[in-house]
């Protein structure tokens, strides 16, 4: 066959390919099951062991015929794309690893991941030495082990949204350790297969137990030191591909960088999921991270779900339904599924959790999926596993992958908390909107997540093509939800008033641009049932200590809007506060144009971002007979809190927002505040003391 026949069965082959796993996957999303599993089926179908072998005019052996020779079934030329396919997969898992969210629950992720990860390894390998007859460091036992430690988080975190249970003491403890889950399983794949290419080049021969060592600190160390370089030098390489202006052509390169990275582990022995992982990581924290996620969302959609079909045909459908293999892959299954709840469960319990809850993260740590697949097509196409360990694995996966969503639906909603002490009482909300478009919903969540990372919070997107991602700081916790042109956001009720001021301000921001947004949204409607809440944060001391006497003034003089700001600004400037007076004043104006800042019940909040500050201040004024400030219940205002935030360094600009309302929403407090004849009284009534 030449050049031309090849591509043009190749071509063939990627069109039909791409039809069969988007039907195959919207009609198992329609029964409940996660799309991966319709994919791996549409390629276990059309492929070369079912329908994909049988002939008809200009196909003597089939559209997918089994291959010649070697350990694939599939063509070189097809796999090919799968191995490009996996590379993109892993690099966006990493772009998708919160590192701040790892190293900040690093005691009960790092404990429940670590106890899932050694108990489902060592059990894997177990179980293949007694099926396989193999000793402990048999490559197969290995892979087996390794392959057992994966954890599907995206399949988990959509039945913990769909139960409203992300922000749940479970919920959080399961995505933390997901994280752990990911890592670890990188970090042992670069060890394992350092080891069974020493065990392959020792011509089957044993190894003592320094050669081992030995090669497991090389893997590791390869592993950590391009880590530890990708993350210290992280803002220089996003300075470097910022040189390239267009968002497009820098998302790219990003992705010729993991490309890179996935090649040169490859001839150092490791896998390329491995560098294309380290890159994605590498590039996670930088300011350019989501808009790759962005760019290369169209590849993801392209090329994941065909990685998915080619594993599908590589299953040997005659093999799989064999006894030995069935009996095989029920043993490994059951143990997969024993590993997790036992490993994760029982460090679960030694962490608070109560038995219950222990089951609750036990499960939601079984699914298998991408990870697991991908391991096993290395495993395939190394020659380390045959096409019947091979089919093991892969009944193994989809098990795992149905069968837990609905057991963590069922444990989830047994009454009664997972933990033995009292968790925070805070029900579940739920706050909605409807965008006119998914254009609009998508720029709507990136400017949410942007303004969450700034105020100081760990966004961790479940995944790259689910549109389902977790914000969480301190005790607050949001799941953050899109589905084509709507957003949702659950959280607690306590915590329903911050996140309905963050998406006003959001939309404020936005509408400057986009009318059409401004006209589909109501910002309006938004801003008066802001003003209405009657559910609040309160403050905490670090916010507190912002209300400074020297900044407060009883005595205003203004007698219009650009009146009262401009005195407010100056008093700032007067204190010290301002690197640039003209600045603050023409950011505070703007802010203001776009929509008036006068709430409710004489209150008015002029806010805006500088760069004109180095941080967050703030300038409270009482004006005692008021003036019209385009208040929404057409009252006079007479309280004015202005709060200035730095354009681009974090501060807790909508938190104070929130909480100041809170503060001001009791008539008795108000009416205090106006007879206040100090200023540090009104400093003590503002901070409940």
């Amino acid at each position: 066959m030449n050049v031309t026949e090849l591509m043009t069965e190749l071509v063939l082959q990627i069109g039909v390919i791409l039809f069969a796993v988007r039907v195959c996957g919207e009609l198992v999303k329609r029964i409940g099951i996660p799309s991966v599993l319709g994919e791996l089926l549409a390629g276990v179908i059309i492929g070369p062991y079912a329908l994909g072998s049988i002939a008809f005019p200009g196909f003597e052996r089939g559209l997918f015929p089994l291959a010649e020779g070697g350990a694939l079934a599939v063509s070189p030329e097809l796999y090919g794309f799968a191995t490009v396919a996996s590379i993109i997969l892993l690099f966006a898992s990493g772009l998708e690893t919160d590192i701040a969210l790892f190293l900040r629950y690093s005691l009960a992720g790092g404990l429940i991941g670590i106890g899932g990860v050694v108990v489902a390894f060592i059990s894997g390998d177990m179980v293949g030495m007694a099926l396989l007859h193999a000793g402990f460091m048999d490559p197969r036992c290995l892979f087996l082990g390794v392959l057992s430690t994966a954890t599907s988080v995206g399949i988990t975190a959509r039945i913990l949204s769909d139960q409203k249970k992300m922000d749940s003491p479970e919920g959080v403890t399961i995505l933390a350790a997901a994280v752990f889950d990911d890592v670890l399983g990188i970090i042992m794949l670069a060890v394992i297969l350092g080891i069974v290419a020493l065990l392959t080049s020792n011509s089957g021969g044993s190894l003592d137990v320094g050669s081992i060592l030995l090669i497991a600190g090389k893997a590791f160390g390869i592993w950590l030191g391009f880590t530890a370089l990708g993350l210290i030098f992280a803002k220089h390489i996003a300075g470097f591909l910022k040189i390239f202006k267009a968002s497009y052509d820098f998302s790219i390169l990003a992705l010729g960088i993991a490309l890179v990275l996935a090649g040169v582990f490859e001839k150092q022995g490791l896998a390329m999921i491995i560098g294309a992982y380290i890159a994605g990581l590498s590039l996670s924290k930088t300011d350019i991270a989501a808009v790759i996620q962005e760019r290369i969302h169209g590849l993801y959609e392209f090329f994941v779900p065909l990685f998915f079909a080619v594993m599908g045909m590589m299953v040997n459908v005659r093999e799989l339904a064999s006894i030995q293999v069935l009996l095989f892959g029920a043993i490994y299954t059951l143990m997969a599924i024993a590993a997790k709840l036992l490993g994760c469960g029982l460090s679960a319990l030694a962490l608070g959790f109560n038995a219950k809850g222990a089951l609750r993260i036990g499960t939601g740590m079984v699914p298998r999926g991408e990870v697991a697949l991908i391991i096993a097509g290395i495993g395939l196409s190394s020659g380390v596993l045959d096409s019947r360990l091979f089919g093991v694995i892969i009944l193994m996966t989809f098990i795992t992958t149905i069968a837990a969503p609905p057991l963590l639906s069922i444990f989830l909603k047994w009454s009664g908390v997972g933990t033995r002490k009292p968790a925070k009482d805070n029900d579940a909300a739920t706050a909605t909107w409807d965008f006119s478009s998914d254009e609009i919903a998508d720029l709507v969540i990136d400017t949410l997540l942007k303004q969450l990372r700034a105020e100081g919070f760990y966004v961790q997107m479940m995944n790259i093509n689910d549109g389902l991602s977790q914000a969480r700081k301190d005790d607050i916790s949001l799941s953050i939800i899109e589905e084509e042109n709507k957003v949702s956001i659950v959280t607690g009720k306590d915590d329903m008033s911050f996140v309905k001021t963050a998406m006003y301000e959001v939309i404020l921001t936005l509408s400057d641009s986009i009318q059409k947004l401004k006209e589909t949204s109501n910002p309006t409607e938004m801003k008066k049932e802001l003003a209405q809440m009657v559910e609040c944060r309160t403050l905490d001391n670090k916010l507190l200590s912002l209300i400074e006497p020297d900044c407060v003034t009883i005595d205003l003089k203004g007698n219009n809007k650009n009146a009262i700001i401009t005195e407010l600004v100056d008093l700032l400037a007067s204190r010290g506060r301002l690197n640039n007076r003209d600045e603050v004043l023409h950011d505070v104006f703007e802010r203001e144009r776009s929509m008036s800042t006068g709430m409710e019940h004489g209150i008015a909040l002029p806010h805006g971002k500088s760069d004109g500050v180095d941080e967050l201040k703030v300038a409270i004024g009482i004006k005692k007979d008021g003036i019209d400030f385009g208040s929404l219940d057409g009252e006079r205002s007479r309280l004015f809190i202005m709060v200035v935030a730095p354009r681009k360094m974090s501060g807790p600009h909508v938190q104070f927002l929130a909480s100041i309302s809170a503060i001001l929403r009791g008539e008795a407090t108000r009416q205090e505040l106006l007879k206040a004849s100090t200023t540090e009284k009104v400093v003590e009534l503002l901070r409940g003391k």
